[in-house]
């Protein structure tokens, strides 16, 4: 890749963002195993990152941006998860804030925010907490002071806040409604922590931010709650995401464990083939690997359509056909991608597990990032879909 330019410049279709991002994909992958190895955080990837104008892509048309399918939007987090998932995983709440955004914000907000995006900033989330009832209750508290508020409390899981110029954080008012403050990282009283200690995804720096008395601005506030008290496709938004992650880690575990026993696997001994790329059990194993990725590929791509429908026609109908299709989607990712991370190194052999490789880092992300919204519960809402024609909850999470 060139080096940064000072002026981000603006994708203007959704095929240069497929081709800007297979070259920073390309690029990425490169020293993506030093970087899980070491935890080097990866700041200057980032910077090269949002400067190619891969982070604005989903700004609507009519305020500058590409406004690209979200076929093409999961395509470029796959892409990129696929050369490294940390770097695929941090943009995922920017994309997520922007949705809100598009949703729930008022004009003068989506014309101020729209415009610092498609100038290069980048935006993190503060949204977990820890210690609380369930992992969607929230404590940190919004109260109003002079000119907006103030805010109170601590986060965690604070993927991209510890490289962001603005931190989207969940807050409870004083009468329990929840709304999203588009906090400037520079506050005084934020604190941004690097305490993630994750085994797998671990230079996403998903750690804790703290807020002391921050300020923000009345015009930073925009309202969260409703996104989910009534149909919106701010859910299924977010779960495509994390559908794309996954299998850009299924891709890349695939795609070493070919590469590996190719060129450094020895046939095993009953086999009677000369090479272990002719041995039967392991053509077997590869070819139901390739049909459950070229799976997951085809429904991560389907249910991108049907996003794209409940975005331009949003009704109660629309909505839960895409959270549906995308329920489907992460279903099969979340499977395809522990079972080709683990799958590689039953048809490698012991040298795969050599730390000089770094192939463990496709299990360990596989393992950490799957978890997030865990799929059990999701093919409880497919199934009670399509027999009972019951349409699943609006929380987001499905």
């Amino acid at each position: 890749m060139s080096l940064i330019s000072k002026q981000v410049p603006v994708i203007q279709s959704d095929a240069e963002a497929l081709s800007v991002a297979r070259e920073l994909a390309a690029h990425f992958k490169r020293e993506s195993t030093v970087r899980d190895r070491e935890r080097r955080l990866p700041f200057d990837e980032l910077e090269l990152f949002s400067h190619t104008g891969l982070w604005g892509i989903t700004v609507p048309k009519a305020y500058g941006g590409a406004g690209v399918s979200n076929v093409t939007l999961a395509d470029v987090v796959s892409l990129i998860s696929a050369a490294d998932s940390s770097l695929g995983q941090i943009p995922q709440n920017h994309f997520y804030a922007l949705e809100v955004l598009r949703v729930n914000g008022s004009e003068a907000q989506k014309q101020r925010l729209y415009t610092e995006v498609l100038n290069g900033q980048r935006f993190g989330n503060a949204l977990a907490e820890l210690g609380t009832k369930t992992a969607h209750d929230r404590t940190t508290h919004l109260a109003k002071a002079e000119h907006g508020y103030r805010i109170n409390g601590r986060k965690f899981y604070a993927t991209g806040a510890l490289y962001a110029q603005r931190i989207p954080t969940s807050v409870v008012d004083d009468h329990g409604v929840q709304h999203l403050a588009f906090v400037r990282s520079d506050s005084d009283g934020l604190n941004v922590i690097d305490d993630w200690s994750g085994f797998g995804q671990r230079t996403t720096g998903s750690g804790s931010v703290v807020f002391d008395n921050v300020f923000v601005a009345s015009d930073d506030v925009i309202p969260f709650q409703s996104a989910f008290e009534r149909p919106t496709p701010v859910g299924p938004l977010a779960q495509i995401l994390h559908a794309a992650i996954d299998t850009g880690i299924a891709r890349a575990a695939f795609e070493d464990a070919l590469n590996f026993v190719r060129h450094k696997t020895r046939p095993w001994i009953d086999a009677t083939t000369d090479i272990a790329s002719e041995d039967p059990l392991t053509l077997k194993s590869f070819g139901q690997l390739s049909v459950r990725l070229h799976a997951a590929e085809a429904l991560l791509e389907r249910s991108g359509e049907f996003l794209d429908i409940a975005q331009t026609n949003t009704t109660a109908s629309t909505v839960a056909a895409a959270s549906i299709a995308v329920a489907e989607a992460r279903a099969i990712s979340t499977e395809v991608a522990l079972s080709a991370a683990s799958t590689l190194f039953e048809l490698a052999g012991s040298q795969a597990t050599l730390a000089e490789y770094g192939l463990d880092r496709h299990w360990r992300n596989a393992r950490v990032h799957t978890l997030h919204d865990p799929v059990r519960w999701k093919y409880h809402a497919v199934g009670n879909y399509y027999l009972n024609s019951e349409n699943p909850p609006l929380r987001g999470t499905i």
